[in-house]
C-alpha cells in the first residue's frame, strides 16, 4: 500500500502520496481533472518556466524587503531544481483544467514550498517555514503568473528550438540554391509549363519564403518579451503587489535568460487577452504554410520516378510499400505537410480561444499555451528531420531537366519581341498540335530561320531579367 501524508488547503485535508512534493490543491486537480492524462501533462518548457518565474519572484520580493532573505533563498534553491528538471515528476497536472491555470500555479507553489521546507530540515506539508501562498506566491496571482509563464516558455522554445531548426534548413536551401544557380529548367504556373528559371531560383524562393515567415515570427516574439503580465495580480490592478515588483521580476528573468523582458504597458489587457500569443500562433501558421509549399513542390518535382516530373532525386531512406518492390516515397515531405496541417488546426483553436476573454480574464490560457508549444515542438522536429533526411540530399536529375526543357513550348515567350505575341502563339500551337519543336514549327511558318532562333531563344538569359537580349522590331 502506498504511504501517504495529509496535506491541507481551505477545503480541508487531502491525502497525498508521501514521496511527492505537491500538496492539497494539486491533488484535488488530479482527481477533478483526470482528462487526457496520458497525452496532455505539462512538459519541460512549462515546468522550467514556472521555476524561472518563481525564483525571480522570490528574489524580487527579497530585494523589495517583502520576504525574509532565508525564505527567499530556500525558494530559489528549490526553484533551481525545478528549472534543472530534477522535479519534473512532481508536476502531474494536465492542460484541461481551470482556464486561468490556477491549479498549475499552485502545483508550482506547493512543490517549491515543500522542497524548500525539506531543504530547511522541516516537515513536508507543514507549510513552515515556507508557505506556498504566503511566500512562494507572494505579490502574485495565478492570473498574472500563468500568462507570464506562457510568454517565458514560448520565447525559450522559439529561441532554443524553432529558430535554430529553421535557420539550419534555410542554410541548406541557400547552399543548394547557390550550387544550382545556373541549372536552367522548366518553370511552371497553374501546374502548366511556363518560362524557364534556374533550379537555384526555385530553391531560393523556398528559402526566402521560410525566412520571411521567420521575420514575422521574431516580430511576434518581441511582443511576447515586452508583454509580461507579472505585477498585475488578479484583475490587473496589482493589488497586494508593489509597483516595483513586476519590473523587478522582469529584470531577474532577463538576467537569468540572457535576453530582455519587460512588463506589459497595460496589465488589464495582459490578463484579459492574449493577442501576442495569438499573433505568435498566426506566424507559426504562416511558417507552416511556407513549409507545406516547399514540401509539396519537392514531392511534385520528385514525382515518378519514370512517369512523373522526375526532375529531383530524393534520398532513399526506407522502403515505400509493403507490396510494391523497389518503391520509394517522399516520406519526409509527407510528414512535414502533416505537421503543417496540425499547426493550422492548433492555430484555429488559439484564434478562437484568444477571442474568449470575459471582462478581466481570458479563461482559455492553458489550451492557448499548449497549442502554441505543440506547434513549435512539431515544427522544430519536422524541420530538423526534413533538413537532415531530405533537403540535404536533394539532387537534380539533369537528364530529365534537359528533356523537359527541350519540350517546353513556353520558351516561345522569347520570340515575342521579334515576331510578336500572335505569331509566337501560332508557333507554339502548331508545335503542340503537330508534335514539333518550336524551331521546326516557326521555320515551317516562315517566321524565322535556324540562326535567328538560336540567337533569340537563349534559355539561360531568359532566367535573368538583367541579361542583354537581342531585340528586333516586330
Amino acid at each position: 500500500m502506498t504511504e501517504t501524508r495529509t496535506e491541507h488547503d481551505t477545503f480541508g485535508p487531502v491525502e497525498v502520496e508521501a514521496s511527492r512534493y505537491w500538496g492539497a490543491q494539486t491533488q484535488r486537480s488530479m482527481v477533478n481533472f483526470d482528462i487526457g492524462r496520458n497525452r496532455f501533462q505539462w512538459g519541460r518548457p512549462v515546468i522550467r518556466a514556472f521555476g524561472l518565474v518563481k525564483k525571480a519572484a522570490a528574489l524580487a520580493n527579497r530585494d523589495l524587503g517583502r520576504l525574509d532573505p532565508m525564505i527567499a533563498e530556500l525558494i530559489a534553491a528549490a526553484a533551481d531544481e525545478v528549472i534543472d528538471g530534477r522535479l519534473d515528476s512532481h508536476f502531474p497536472l494536465v492542460v484541461w483544467q481551470t482556464g486561468s491555470g490556477t491549479q498549475s500555479n499552485m502545483n508550482a507553489n506547493e512543490v517549491i514550498a515543500n522542497r524548500a521546507i525539506e531543504l530547511s530540515g522541516g516537515v513536508i506539508g507543514s507549510k513552515t517555514p515556507v508557505h506556498p501562498n504566503d511566500h512562494v506566491n507572494q505579490s502574485q496571482s495565478s492570473n498574472d503568473v500563468f500568462p507570464t509563464v506562457m510568454h517565458v516558455a514560448t520565447v525559450m522554445e522559439l529561441r532554443e528550438r524553432l529558430g535554430p531548426a529553421a535557420g539550419a534548413l534555410v542554410g541548406t536551401l541557400a547552399q543548394l540554391a547557390d550550387q544550382h544557380r545556373h541549372l536552367v529548367k522548366v518553370g511552371r504556373t497553374h501546374l502548366q509549363d511556363a518560362t524557364p528559371l534556374t533550379l537555384g531560383q526555385e530553391i531560393g524562393a523556398w528559402a526566402a519564403q521560410i525566412e520571411g515567415a521567420m521575420v514575422q515570427l521574431w516580430a511576434a516574439e518581441a511582443l511576447l518579451r515586452r508583454d509580461l503580465a507579472v505585477g498585475g495580480t488578479a484583475t490587473g490592478t496589482g493589488m497586494n503587489s508593489p509597483a516595483e515588483f513586476g519590473p523587478a521580476v522582469a529584470a531577474r528573468l532577463s538576467e537569468a535568460l540572457g535576453f530582455e523582458l519587460a512588463v506589459a504597458d497595460n496589465h488589464f489587457a495582459a490578463t484579459s487577452a492574449h493577442d501576442s500569443l495569438v499573433a505568435t500562433s498566426a506566424t507559426l501558421r504562416t511558417l507552416a504554410g511556407a513549409l507545406m509549399k516547399m514540401a509539396n513542390d519537392v514531392r511534385w518535382l520528385a514525382s515518378g520516378p519514370r512517369t512523373g516530373i522526375g526532375e529531383l532525386t530524393l534520398p532513399e531512406n526506407e522502403p515505400g510499400s509493403s507490396i510494391m518492390p523497389g518503391k520509394v516515397n517522399p516520406t519526409q515531405a509527407e510528414a512535414l505537410t502533416m505537421v503543417a496541417t496540425q499547426v493550422f488546426g492548433n492555430d484555429a483553436t488559439v484564434a478562437f480561444a484568444g477571442s474568449q476573454g470575459s471582462f478581466q480574464l481570458n479563461t482559455y490560457k492553458p489550451v492557448i499555451l499548449h497549442n502554441v508549444l505543440e506547434s513549435i515542438d512539431l515544427l522544430s522536429d519536422a524541420i530538423v528531420s526534413f533538413d537532415r533526411r531530405c533537403a540535404a540530399g536533394i539532387e537534380p536529375n539533369r537528364d530529365r531537366i534537359a528533356e523537359n526543357l527541350e519540350r517546353n513550348l513556353m520558351v516561345a515567350t522569347a520570340l515575342n519581341p521579334h515576331i510578336g505575341y500572335d505569331r509566337a502563339a501560332e508557333v507554339a500551337k502548331k508545335a503542340a498540335a503537330e508534335g514539333l519543336g518550336l524551331r521546326q514549327a516557326g521555320e515551317a511558318l516562315g517566321y524565322f530561320n535556324t540562326d535567328e532562333y538560336a540567337r533569340w531563344v537563349d534559355l539561360e538569359s531568359m532566367t535573368r531579367p538583367d541579361a542583354e537580349r537581342p531585340t528586333t522590331d516586330c
